[in-house]
This record gives C-alpha cells, structure tokens and sequence, in this order.
C-alpha cells in the first residue's frame, strides 16, 4: 500500500495549461524523492500517445515504461485545481494524480479512483477541499480514524444464492452480455456482489467494474414480485457458463522461434504468422464538436438517435462478420449493442447535458468515465474491454460530430500497421491483402481485436510498447507474430529468414487447402456439391479459390446498403457480370433484394417496426417497391447471358407469394429477351414447408435458409445475445421441418440446397447430407473443412446419423451423435 501523506498533495494551485498541471504533479514526486527531473519530461511524452484523463474532472499523468529506471520508488502526488485546467477539448480536470511507479504498487489507489468517479458530488467535495485528509481518505479507502471511508458494501438482499463463476476468464463482456440480458427479463431489482463490492445486475459496465475473475464466488440477490425466479434462472445460467467459449487458437504454426540479427521490439504474441513490409501509423481522426448547445430538448433527441443508428450499424457488422469469421467471433459487435442497451450509461450522458452541454460532448464523457472505470480493473481481460467500450464509444461519437478531421485513409499496397490500440471496429474492417500485420503499442492477447486478427489469419503482436509509435512511416520491419516480436530496419539476412518461414508456412496452409479442389465425393460414391455464400463482387473469385463449386447464394444487399440513392440497373449488371465471369462457367445463384425495417436503407424511408422480422421484408418489400425490384430483375437476366445464373426469391410464405414473383420475372424477361433460368426459392418459415409439396410444382429448387428458419420455428431472435446459443440449428425440431422439404422435393424430381449456417459446421454438414439435401452453401472459409468431413464418411453412414438425429429430443443430443 502507497503511503500517501500531506506532503504529497497540493491545495488550492493554479495552472496555465496542462503542461503546467503535469509538471506541479511531477515537482511534487521529484521533491518527495519517488523520482528524478528526468521522468518528468517522460509523463509530458505519455500525454502524445495516451489518454490520461480519466473522467469527471481527474486526470492521471504517468511516464512511459521505457524511462522507469528514472523512478526510484513507486509514490502519488495530488495537485487540486479549484479552477480547473483545460485537459484535452472539452475536458477539465480539477484534480491532477501524478504517478510515478516502478510496477503495479499504485493500482489499489487506481481503483479507489475508479469508484470515485462515479460520485460526482465526491468529486466536486474534493476539487475545492481545504484538508488534505479528505483527499487521502478517498484515494486509500480509509477515514482519520482507520475505518473505511465510503460504505462499499450495500445491504444484501434477504434473497440470494452463492454461486461460483465458470471458465478461466471469469466475467468478462460475452457472458457479462447474457448474465445483463437475462436479469432485464425480471423486474425485481437484482444485484451481484463480489467481495466488498456490488453492481446492477441489469447493466453490462456495472458488471465488468466488478472483475469477477474465473472460479470466483459471487453472491446473487434479487428482490421483487418475480425475485425467486430470477434467481433460479440466473443461477442455473451461471451454472452453465453464461454461453462462454473458449477461444480457438490457429493451427498453422511453425512451431519453432525464429533468430534473427536486428534487435527486437518485444511484444506479446496475439496471432501467427510471419509478415514482411513497411510500416504505417495508424492514427485516428478528430472529432469536432462545440462543447456547448442552446436546446438541451433537441441534444438529448440527437443523442438517443445516434445511439439507434449506430446499433443498427452494430447488427450488419455482427453479420458481416458472422459470415467471415464465425459467430463466436462476431458475438463482440452483440456485446457492443449491449454496451448502448445500457440503460445506466446512456442516462449518464443525458446527465451531462446540463448546462447547456452538446449531445456529443456529454456522450463522449459518459463513456470516456465508464472505459477508464474499467481500464483500472486488476484483470487484464476485463481491463482489455474499455477498448470495446471506447470503440464503441466513438461509433456513437462520429455520428453526433459536426466534422472528422484527418480521418485515416489506409494505403493501397501492402504494410505492416502501427496503432497505439486497435478497436475491433477497426480490426474487422481490415483488408488481410494489404494489412499483411499490426503491432499495437498496448492491448493484450485476450482482446477482441487479437481474436479477430486470428480469425483473419492477419499475424499480430499486442502490448508492444509506445516505442513502435515512433517508428516513421515506410520504415522496413518483419513482424513475427509467433514470438511476438517486432524487427524494423531487418537485415538482408533476416529478410531472407524471414521469407524461409513464410514459405514453410504457406507450404503448412497448402497443405491442408490443396484438398479442397477435389470434390465432395464419399466413399460409396455419392456426391455433394459445397458451394459458397458471398456478398460482394470479389468474393467469387475468392470462393473459386478457396474449392467452391459454385455460389449457392448471393446475397444482393450489398449493392443497396450504405449509400443515398438505389444503385442503378448498370452498375448490378456490372456486379453480377463480374461474377459470372470469375466463377468461369461454375453457377451462380442469386437472391432477389432481402432488407427489411432491421437495416437502414435512408432512400427506402421504411417506417420503424415493432417486429421487423415478420413486418415488410424480402418478397413483400420488392412488392411494395416493384421499381426497385424490376431493376435487379432485368439486371439478373441481363447478366445471365455471360454465364450460368438462377433466381433465388427469399421470405416466400404463401403460394401467392411465388406466383406473383414468377409473374414479375417472366414480365421483364420477356423485355430484356433473356433465356428462361431456374427460379427458386428459400424455405425459411415454418408456412413454407407445410406447403412444400405445392411449393415444388411452382420452383425448380429449395435453398433452407437455416437461420432464419431456426429463428421461426423456435421463436427465437437469432441476434439475441441470451438467446443465440440456444437458437441452435440442429435442433431436431430444425431436422425435421428440413426431412419434410426435402421428401416433397424428392417426390417432384427436385433438389434442395441449405444456405444457412449449420451447413458450414462438419457436423451439421453430416446430417444435412444424411437427409438428402444435395447442395452445400457455406462461407468461403468452411469449404474445405466441410469437404474434407464429407470425403470420410459413406452417404449411408450419414443416412444413419442423421435417422438417428431426427428422434432426438434436443440439439444437444444431435450434436452428441457426432
């Protein structure tokens, strides 16, 4: 513990700007003897790559880590600025925490000011204090007389149970998702306890404040008219792991370290691989915005819309990412939805509009306060989620802003990118082409951006120091992100080793692809086809490179999404055209425009729906739209004469649906004077296959759309973060609606693809082959695993399985088969 005495702290200073503040901090240390003259100028440079401000008036200035030797031993001082000094725009601290630490001796003083900054009346109290002993009690946690100085243990609930956290990460942001989501379903007030602290069980931050670790004990309470079964629902999910993964590691090691002649930078290894280019800095734009508005009325408005538009922003990113990567990888975004879902956080920043404040400037300190709450936790994991909230902070930020200035612009060629920390935002948005790696200044291995960086195969190294931020632009370096570390200015020779173990890899990774040219033929000779799922122009030649056979859907939406106006009839025929031709004869299927009120398409001006999943989407919005939907017909036809293309229509439920589309379609092909192509449709609610006998005399083929047909027959919102996991789709209630479309498609003479997500897990790839689906549509990154399963088995033996799946009583049965 830091003895912090008067001496350490200085009442009622006044500072020019806040070099001043920083340099009176660091006086204070130099004259208390916790270190030399030297440091100071080392806190002034923390203040170029790093934020210090850490919410609600207080700032705390700190060295870099490479000058501790300046440091001879660990101390605080205080300097109190009843005025207030101007931190950063639109921040003002009025009390300055200088740090002078050799290690992690002043993290109990840290997290007294985390619970600090929570009471602004604490705050205001200390900013104007004439006695030092109030400042000391706050920051040591104790009063004059040796007892605590704040109460941090509210009064238990007379209803409660003792629990023990599951898994080696303990509470961190995907199960402090679900636990938050599950206890918004009671209305009995529920708190969770940890030691001498308690949070509101209903708000994601308050839960991540705790840092409850893995095999921890916590104490659940409830108290309310439904409180017994809260605590019976919660307690059984705890009890399960609150959906927790544990993060898969990449396969494609080499499995030895490589030497090499330049001095390293050393940082912590976050994703494999071995990465040779210059360098390039990534630094962030500014935000611009007046810190002050005249109608608070009008500001709160624009804060509670920007809050909506950037969930919505949230869910296509989680789908994005859903298909590229997985949904374990994509469930980050669902914990950032959850991050604006929290009713404390956005309340806060309404708060803050006081005073004639703008909505970007009160928002900006809500969440700056709450991401420095959770940046001083002990865990790293959980400290490693202010990242999260910051990033998606800033999402929220960039829409209330008047302008961003700087806004990066990555380069068109190939680098190594240099960040001070990469949100996952920015880390999904990466192109692996010409993002060959990235070597961040601080974060860890455990964070959202490393899981995505592996999931990319983009090799990383974390928590490399600000060091790297000094690096010029274009300067040569190997990054290997097995080691973890980081060589600029590589000799010839290391480039050359370097080159060695990229080659061994690759040739480690061809291995396992070259088997994904060959077809998905099993032992006794039956044949199925794995096609790929794509959603944009160049993943075709993507798909044709990683063993598709074809593109099983196309989804259309990226040609209308994020843009003022429709695209225009040429501009889709030149996308499906270059399709065609990069699949060189292989067949593309592609579905009619699918949006609905869950996506923000600005020119639609679609009204807000209670329920946009059974509102006006797919068929009905082309219906209601038939200028839009004539447009991508004539467009699709059009594009059919440079190669094999067939129509897909989606949210087909009654048979008037597939008979008007048809009658469209026959209508504008005729105009365009196009050859007649396969018309299909999607078998994705629960209408579609109790009519799927009718259905097969209408369409040339079924495409199951999985998700959304899970969604429906088990009335689950396949988004939902407490619900996703149990919204499985081997569920045998899922198997069976398949069988049946299946069987009244065989009786017509014709196939039945899945387009869904369990056609690209092995395992659901068995089954579904075992019932008789014929065409495997999955992301391109599934293709060769789900190959390579199929080529193991005999069709009879998944014939077998999937019998046998069909007369289980729930998922986790079927997936016990395999």
């Amino acid at each position: 513990m830091i003895n912090l005495e008067p001496g350490s702290i200085k009442l009622k200073a006044d500072a020019a700007d806040k070099t001043d503040a920083i340099r009176q901090a660091g006086s204070l240390l130099v004259e208390n003897g916790n270190m030399q003259p030297g440091y100071i100028t080392s806190m002034m440079e923390r203040e170029k790559v790093a934020h210090t401000y850490l919410g609600n008036g207080i700032a705390i200035p700190h060295g870099l880590p490479k000058d501790r030797d300046l440091i001879v031993q660990t101390g605080i001082s205080v300097v109190q600025l009843p005025a207030g000094v101007e931190w950063n725009p639109g921040e003002t601290v009025h009390l300055v925490v200088g740090i002078a630490a050799k290690s992690d001796e002043h993290i109990e003083i840290l997290s007294n000011l985390t619970y600090v900054l929570d009471d602004e009346a604490t705050v205001a109290r200390l900013a104007k204090t004439s006695n030092p002993d109030d400042i000391i009690a706050c920051l040591t946690n104790r009063g004059s007389n040796g007892q605590a100085a704040v109460e941090t243990v509210a009064s238990d609930f007379a209803k409660f149970v003792d629990i023990a956290i599951r898994g080696k990460a303990g509470l961190h942001a995907r199960p402090a998702t679900v636990l938050a989501n599950l206890a918004k379903e009671f209305q009995s007030e529920i708190r969770l306890r940890y030691g001498n602290q308690t949070a509101n069980a209903k708000s994601l931050v308050s839960l991540l404040k705790l840092g409850v670790e893995g095999g921890q004990t916590i104490r659940l309470m409830a108290e309310g008219r439904d409180a017994d079964e809260a605590l019976e629902t919660l307690q059984t999910a705890i009890a399960s792991g609150l959906e927790d993964e544990e993060e898969e590691q990449n396969p494609a090691t080499l499995g030895h370290t490589l030497q090499f002649e330049s001095v390293a930078i050393p940082g912590i290894a976050a994703s494999p691989g071995i990465a040779i280019a210059p360098i390039f800095q990534f630094k962030r734009g500014k935000m611009v915005f007046e810190a002050t508005a005249k109608d608070p009325q009008a500001e709160m408005t624009r804060l509670r819309q920007a809050v909506e538009t950037a969930k919505l922003q949230l869910q296509d990113l989680y789908a994005e990412v859903k298909e590229k990567s997985g949904t374990g990888k994509a469930s980050i975004f669902l914990a950032h939805q959850e991050f604006l879902n929290d009713p404390e956080l956005v309340e806060e920043a309404i708060a803050h509009l006081q005073d004639n404040r703008s909505a970007p400037w009160a928002w900006q300190q809500a969440y700056e306060q709450r991401a420095n709450s959770l940046q001083q936790l002990k865990d790293p994991l959980l400290a490693g989620r202010a990242t999260d909230l910051r990033d998606v902070g800033r999402r929220v930020l960039r829409l209330l802003a008047d302008k961003v200035e700087d806004e990066p612009s990555l380069p068109h060629y190939p680098i190594i990118l240099i960040a001070e920390d990469l949100t996952p935002s920015d880390t999904a948005g990466l192109n692996p082409e010409l993002t060959l790696g990235f070597c961040t200044a601080y974060g860890g291995p455990t964070s959202h951006s490393a899981i995505i960086a592996r999931s990319l195969n983009i090799p990383a190294i974390v928590g490399a120091g600000p060091a790297i931020l000094n690096l010029e632009d274009s300067t040569p370096c190997i990054l290997d992100g097995e080691s973890g570390n980081l060589y600029p200015q590589p000799s010839p020779t290391d480039i050359e080793t370097a080159k060695a173990a990229q080659k061994d890899l690759q040739a480690i990774r061809e291995a396992e692809k070259l088997a994904c040219y060959q077809p998905a033929i099993m032992s006794d000779g039956h044949r199925v086809e794995v096609v790929a799922n794509i959603g944009a122009a160049a993943e075709a030649e993507q798909a044709v490179n990683a063993g598709a056979e074809g593109v099983g859907l196309l989804r259309t939406e990226f040609l209308f999404l994020n843009r003022s106006q429709p695209p225009s009839e040429e501009e889709q025929l030149a996308a499906y055209s270059e399709m065609t031709q990069a699949l060189n004869g292989l067949p593309l299927i592609i579905r009619t425009l699918d949006i609905g009120g869950d996506k923000a398409v600005p020119y639609l001006n679609l009204p807000a729906e209670e329920n946009p999943f059974l509102g006006v989407r797919g068929i009905r919005l082309c219906f209601q739209r038939p200028d839009l939907f004539k447009s991508q017909l004539r467009a699709i036809y059009r594009a059919s004469q440079t190669g094999p293309v067939k129509i897909m229509f989606p949210m087909i439920s009654t048979l008037e649906d597939i008979r008007s589309a048809k009658k469209l379609a026959e209508e504008v092909r005729l105009e365009v004077g196009a050859d007649p192509v396969d018309i299909g449709m999607m078998i994705e609610v629960p209408s579609a296959v109790m009519m799927a006998d009718e259905f097969a005399k209408e369409v040339a083929f079924f495409s199951v759309g999985t998700n959304d047909l899970t969604q429906y027959v088990l009335a689950m919102d396949r988004g939902h973060p407490a619900l996703a996991k149990q919204a499985d789709g081997l569920h045998p209630a899922v198997l069976r609606m398949i069988h049946q479309t299946v069987q009244a498609a065989s009786a017509a003479g014709k196939w039945v693809g899945v387009c869904g997500g369990i056609a690209g897990d092995p395992k659901g790839a068995v089954i579904l082959t075992g019932l008789g689906v014929a065409e495997l549509s999955i992301s391109i990154p599934s293709v060769a695993a789900v190959k390579a399963k199929l080529r193991g088995l005999s069709f009879a033996k998944t014939q077998d399985i999937a019998k046998r799946a069909l007369k289980c009583r729930n998922a986790q049965e079927v997936r016990a088969l395999l």
